[in-house]
């Protein structure tokens, strides 16, 4: 599996075969894939910050990586739509 994909299996493990498939196809899923990596990364960073900006960049971050858990959803379910 790429690396870029890893987080959304780890998001959505049960739907690996899905992510793969699709991430295997369209360069602009795997870079939605890679941002949603990238913005966990960036979560976990400031979760462990002693920062005084601390809390507000956790804010910001976890908004993020929802919209794009949300936006992987989306892709998945209309290339599942597509199949059919």
């Amino acid at each position: 599996m790429d690396e870029e994909v890893h987080a959304a299996v780890r998001r959505f493990p049960d739907r690996r075969v899905g992510i793969e498939a699709l991430a295997a196809r369209d360069e602009e899923f795997r870079s939605l894939c890679a941002d949603f990596g990238d913005a966990e990364a960036a979560l976990r960073h400031w979760e462990a910050a002693t920062s005084p900006v601390r809390d507000q960049l956790c804010s910001e971050y976890r908004q993020l990586v929802q919209e794009l858990a949300d936006e992987i959803e989306a892709a998945l379910g209309a290339a599942r739509r597509d199949v059919r």
